[in-house]
């Protein structure tokens, strides 16, 4: 068995049904695989499905069905905040909503699932 973590840029790919969203789409519709989103990719999500004059609904009611929402704590804020401020230095567009991503897989012992570049070279990241 395998653990993902899927971030905003995978989910939003396998929404719109791209190429890199069947690819998703596989990792995330296998029953041996135990598949999580954190609860604040679900924002980001909404943020921009909304942006793109799009209903959100779809999303919200189908990410819960194929995942276990990880629910933010003050340990995985620590953590995240530590993370964000190393990464940083050397990716200055890395934003703060990807620690807390990087975070819980590490928790976890998962995998970013992601084609977004701030995960590139970084060891728990499967690009999509």
């Amino acid at each position: 068995m395998s653990k993902y973590v899927i971030d905003a840029y995978a989910w939003l790919e396998y929404f719109d049904g791209t190429p890199k969203g069947e690819d998703v789409k596989k990792l995330v519709e296998n029953k041996e695989n135990k598949i999580y989103t954190a609860s604040i990719t679900m924002a980001e999500i909404v943020s921009v499905i909304k942006r793109r004059d799009r209903d959100h609904e779809q999303a919200l009611n189908t990410i819960p069905l194929l995942s276990k929402i990880f629910d933010i704590d003050k340990d995985i804020c620590a953590e995240s905040g530590s993370l964000h401020a190393e990464i940083k230095k050397e990716k200055k567009n890395f934003v703060l909503i990807d620690a807390f991503v990087l975070a819980i897989a590490r928790k976890l012992k998962a995998k970013v699932v992601t084609g977004d570049p701030h995960f590139k070279n970084l060891k728990e990241t499967v690009m999509i």
